[in-house]
């Protein structure tokens, strides 16, 4: 509901006010520039609601994939961080690399890796209930062999008349 703030004349009337509810959230991640298939990219600041290549509010680093090349502007992104700007997943890593926030273990790298303890488990019983079985089926196949020789009949020896 907008603010309504009263005239000098007693009147209710809106003066020139504007509302906070279009705040956007600022943002740290990288900007594409260079040539097709040769890309590097800028890291910068900009507004949440902007284009991934659209005017950045201020230029804080610089990144080569291909060369693993990184220049960063340590105060300024230290700044900016205490302002309460949020990297992308690529910043966060390369400011990681970089040493300037400490590692986190995001939820859902924890959530991913949980499930794949849980799938290597069910394979690991899956295994041994398979190897149990298949030994059980080799012991039970062996009895009724031994069994089977122990209930037949010898044969006769054959006499060699002729």
């Amino acid at each position: 509901m907008p603010r309504v703030p009263l005239a000098a004349d007693g009147s209710c009337r809106v003066v020139g006010w504007k509302s906070n509810d279009n705040a956007t959230m600022i943002k740290l991640r990288l900007k594409r520039f260079g040539k097709k298939r040769e890309a590097s990219f800028r890291l910068v600041v900009t507004n949440s609601t902007s284009r991934r290549d659209g005017r950045p509010l201020e230029e804080l680093g610089f990144y080569n994939p291909r060369t693993k090349e990184t220049r960063l502007d340590t105060e300024a992104i230290r700044v900016r961080l205490s302002q309460g700007a949020q990297p992308t997943d690529t910043v966060r890593s390369l400011l990681e690399k970089g040493g300037l926030i400490e590692k986190t273990i995001r939820p859902g790298e924890t959530v991913g890796k949980a499930k794949q303890a849980a799938a290597r488990e069910a394979l690991i019983q899956q295994a041994a209930k398979q190897a149990a079985e298949a030994k059980a089926a080799a012991l039970a196949a062996e009895a009724a062999a031994a069994e089977a020789a122990q209930s037949a009949p010898e044969p006769e020896p054959v006499s060699a008349e002729a």
